[in-house]
């Protein structure tokens, strides 16, 4: 509460956090086209060569999976340019990969469910940034729901059973509805820890970005996997 207030009381601290927010939300939106063109260009393109080389895919998640975690522990020690390049280049990973899913899906449902995922991420995002109730122990309920979400995945693979993967599919998409609001209310209250220091914001809105950019893309997957029907 008092940091709203401090920020409503000082202008020009106003208008470093809507900066700061602007900033973030610019380097996600930038990820996600960078995603969303690669995965086109190579549903149209290339993708019957990554579906005859399956260990490539498997290389490109696992790249995936390491820049994140290079990223997570590392962003506040680059140079802003070179933690950019780094979250852009995850983004183009994760488009290779992303590709695979119009060979399950129709257009219409891809861009149905995307434009569903925006509308549930813009408004969850907003009650996030707004809200003065403290989402901390909400967050840390979510994220050990995504540790359950991730071993049934797993489970599932054996088991191939239908009412599990709908299960998982509608939890799945709850926890990253609410990952989104406590991403969100986070992202914002680093701002006053940091505030003052604008190389660490501009190392932090990277990090920010590539939270945020996650949220969207995995509570995408999850209402594709619930409301998509497949070719």
């Amino acid at each position: 509460m008092r940091q709203d207030l401090s920020s409503f009381e000082n202008p020009s601290l106003s208008i470093a956090l809507q900066s700061y927010i602007q900033k973030t939300y610019a380097w996600m939106v930038g990820g996600l086209l960078v995603s969303g063109f690669t995965a086109y260009f190579i549903s149209e393109t290339l993708i019957y060569f990554f579906l005859l080389n399956p260990l490539l895919l498997l290389f490109l998640f696992l790249g995936q999976i390491g820049l994140v975690l290079f990223l997570s522990a590392r962003v506040m020690r680059l140079r802003v340019g070179t933690a950019g390049f780094l979250f852009i280049f995850y983004s183009f990973l994760t488009g290779l990969t992303l590709s695979t899913i119009f060979l399950i899906y129709t257009s219409v449902i891809i861009q149905n469910v995307f434009f569903t995922t925006a509308a549930l991420f813009a408004a969850m995002s907003f009650y996030g940034y707004t809200t003065k109730r403290d989402l901390t122990k909400l967050g840390s309920f979510l994220i050990m729901g995504l540790f359950g979400v991730i071993i049934a995945i797993i489970i599932n693979i054996f088991l191939s059973s239908s009412a599990l993967n709908f299960a998982i599919s509608i939890i799945g998409a709850l926890i990253f509805v609410g990952l989104t609001a406590y991403d969100t209310q986070k992202i914002k209250n680093m701002f006053y820890e940091l505030s003052g220091d604008n190389e660490a914001l501009g190392r932090y809105s990277i990090l920010a970005a590539l939270m945020l950019y996650l949220d969207f893309i995995n509570l995408f997957l999850f209402l594709l996997r619930l409301f998509g029907r497949r070719e």
